[in-house]
C-alpha cells in the first residue's frame, strides 16, 4: 500500500475548516451481559476468561433463545446520560440493526435507533492549558457488543491474507452505551487536542460513576473519530471518514491530525474524499481504508419484537440524578486548590492518569507533595520501563506507608526506592520488605561513631581540615561512612556526629 501524501498541518488549516464528531462506546461493568445471564468479561471478576466460556444461548444466536434486558445496565445508562447533561426519554426501545456480523451469531445487533434512552446534552472538557470547551452531545443509546475475531495465518493479523479466522463469543452481548456527538465546529488548530480531551472527559465521567473500568487498552472505552474538511468560506460540510481501532488518548489525537493532513492533500490535489471507515495503525501512525461507510437506512433497522420499550419512572431518574458524582472538571479544580499544586504539577498528575491514586494516597496519610513525588517520579519511571500502567503497580496505601517510613527516619529516599521495588515485585508491604531485606537506616550512634573513627583513621588530613574550619571536607568522611553502612545511614546525622567528633 502506497504511503498517503500529507499536507503540512498549518497549511491544511489555512485552506480548510475541520469539522469533528465522535462516537464513544463504553463497556458497562455489570455482573452479567446486556440480554443474557452470561458473566460479563468487562467486569473485573471475569477478566482473563478462556475464549467461549462466558456465553449463553442468546449470545450464540441459538434458535428459541430470547433476550431479557439487564436492569442494572439500564440504570447505568441513565446515570451516564444524566452526567452528560442529557434528557432521559420517558420511553425508548430497542431495534435490530441488520448487518452481517460473523462475531454475532444472530447476524444482527440489538441496539437503539430512533428512540435512544438519552438525548440532547453536552460535556464540558478542559484542554491542557485550562481552556474550557463545550462538546454538544446528540444522544447516548444502549446496545450490545459483538464478539471478537482472531485472523490466523496472515502476516498482518488482519482478515486480508488470513487462512482462517477464530471467533470468541465472550464479548458478544456485553452491555454498551454509545455516545454520539453533534458536529463540532470551531476546533481549528486545536482539533487533535479536542479529540484527546473529549475522550479523557468521557473516561473520567464513567469512572466517577463506577459503571466502567474505561480502559482503552482493554477495549472498555473505544472511540471512533469522524473528521471532515470544508474549504474556507464554504457552508456545506465535507465528506467524513470514521477512524476506528483507536486505543489510547495519544492515538486519538494523532489519528485526527493525520486525517486532517491526509484529506487536505487529497482535496488540494483535486481529489474527493471517500466516505468510509478507516483503521488506525498504532505502530506506523497512519490510517488505512476499511469499508465504505453505510448510512443508517442501509442497515435495515426495525423494532426488536422480543423486547418491550424501556420506560423508567421519574422517581428512578431523580434518584439517579441525586446520586451523580461531582463533575470531573469541577473536581479537578477543587483538588488542585486543596493540594496546593501549581498548574504544571497538577498537569503532570492529570496527564499521567494519576489523579485517583494520588487522591487515595493522600487519604491514606501522605502529604500531597510526597504523593505526587512518588507517583509522577519513581513509580511512573518503573511503569514506563515495564510498559505497564503506573496505577496498577502498587496500592496507594503502600505508597503512603512507604512515605511514613521516610518521615519517621526509618528509610532514606535512596533506601525507600529499593523498598518500593520490593513492594512492586510482590514481596509484601513496605515494612515487610524493610524487615526481609534489612534496609532500615542504622540509628545506633555507636555504630556510626565507630565508622566515623575508621574513616578519620584512614584520612587523618581530613580531620585536621575540619578542625581548621573547612567543614566542607566532611563530605569525604560522610561518603566513607555511608559506604561502610551500605547506604543505611542518615547522612544528616552522620554529618552532625562528624562535626561533634572534630570539635572534641
Amino acid at each position: 500500500m502506497a504511503a498517503d501524501k500529507l499536507m503540512d498541518f498549518d497549511k491544511a488549516l489555512e485552506l480548510f475548516e475541520p469539522v469533528l464528531g465522535f462516537e464513544v462506546h463504553v463497556e458497562l461493568n455489570t455482573e452479567t451481559k446486556m440480554f443474557s445471564d452470561a458473566p460479563n468479561p468487562a467486569n473485573d471478576a471475569h477478566h482473563g476468561a478462556e475464549p467461549n466460556t462466558l456465553v449463553a444461548p442468546v449470545d450464540m444466536g441459538l434458535p428459541g433463545a430470547l433476550p431479557v434486558v439487564n436492569a442494572t445496565a439500564v440504570r447505568s445508562s441513565i446515570s451516564l446520560g444524566l452526567a452528560l447533561g442529557c434528557s432521559i426519554a420517558e420511553s425508548s426501545r430497542f431495534a435490530r440493526k441488520n448487518y452481517f456480523y460473523p462475531d454475532l451469531g444472530k447476524n444482527y445487533q440489538i441496539s437503539q435507533y430512533d428512540e435512544p434512552i438519552a438525548y440532547e446534552g453536552s460535556v464540558e472538557v478542559e484542554l491542557e492549558d485550562g481552556t474550557l470547551v463545550t462538546i454538544p452531545v446528540e444522544r447516548a443509546h444502549m446496545e450490545e457488543d459483538a464478539g471478537k475475531l482472531t485472523h490466523m495465518g496472515g502476516a498482518t493479523g488482519r482478515i486480508q491474507g488470513a487462512e482462517y479466522s477464530l471467533v470468541d463469543y465472550n464479548r458478544a452481548g456485553v452491555p454498551l452505551v454509545e455516545i454520539v456527538t453533534k458536529p463540532i465546529f470551531g476546533a481549528e488548530h486545536r482539533a487533535p487536542e479536542y479529540a484527546k480531551a473529549y475522550v479523557a472527559a468521557i473516561r473520567d465521567i464513567v469512572r466517577a460513576l463506577g459503571i466502567s473500568e474505561a480502559r482503552l487498552e482493554r477495549g472498555n472505552l473505544r472511540c471512533d473519530a469522524n473528521v471532515s474538511l470544508r474549504p474556507r468560506g464554504q457552508e456545506k460540510l465535507g465528506t467524513r471518514t470514521e477512524t476506528k481501532n483507536v486505543n489510547s488518548m495519544r492515538s486519538v489525537e494523532r489519528a485526527v491530525r493525520y486525517e486532517i493532513q491526509r484529506q487536505a492533500q487529497i482535496l488540494a490535489d483535486g481529489g474527493t474524499i471517500t466516505q468510509e471507515t478507516r483503521h488506525w495503525h498504532e505502530d506506523t501512525g497512519v490510517t488505512s481504508p476499511g469499508r465504505p461507510k453505510s448510512d443508517a437506512d442501509d442497515y435495515r433497522y426495525f423494532p426488536e419484537p422480543d423486547l418491550m420499550p424501556v420506560e423508567p419512572s421519574r422517581d428512578l431518574i431523580e434518584e439517579l440524578r441525586a446520586a451523580l458524582p461531582e463533575q470531573p472538571v469541577a473536581r479537578r479544580r477543587r483538588l488542585k486548590a486543596d493540594w496546593g499544586f501549581t498548574d504544571l504539577e497538577f498537569q503532570d498528575v492529570r496527564n499521567g492518569g494519576l489523579v485517583e491514586v494520588v487522591e487515595a494516597t493522600i487519604a491514606a496519610g501522605a502529604s500531597p507533595a510526597s504523593a505526587r513525588k512518588w507517583w509522577t517520579g519513581e513509580i511512573t519511571r518503573i511503569a514506563n520501563a515495564q510498559e505497564s500502567d503506573a496505577a496498577s503497580l502498587v496500592e496507594p496505601a503502600n505508597v503512603a506507608a512507604l512515605q511514613k517510613l521516610v518521615d519517621d527516619g526509618t528509610l532514606t529516599d535512596k533506601l525507600a526506592r529499593q523498598v518500593l521495588e520490593g513492594v512492586i515485585a510482590g514481596e509484601g508491604t513496605p515494612q515487610q520488605v524493610v524487615d526481609a531485606r534489612g534496609l532500615a537506616v542504622v540509628s545506633d550512634d555507636g555504630a556510626l561513631l565507630a565508622a566515623i573513627d575508621e574513616a578519620f583513621a584512614a584520612q587523618p588530613d581530613v580531620l585536621a581540615k575540619i578542625k581548621d574550619g573547612k567543614v566542607q571536607a566532611a563530605g569525604a568522611v560522610i561518603g566513607a561512612v555511608m559506604k561502610a553502612m551500605k547506604g543505611q545511614a542518615d547522612a544528616a546525622r552522620v554529618r552532625e556526629l562528624i562535626l561533634e567528633r572534630a570539635a572534641q
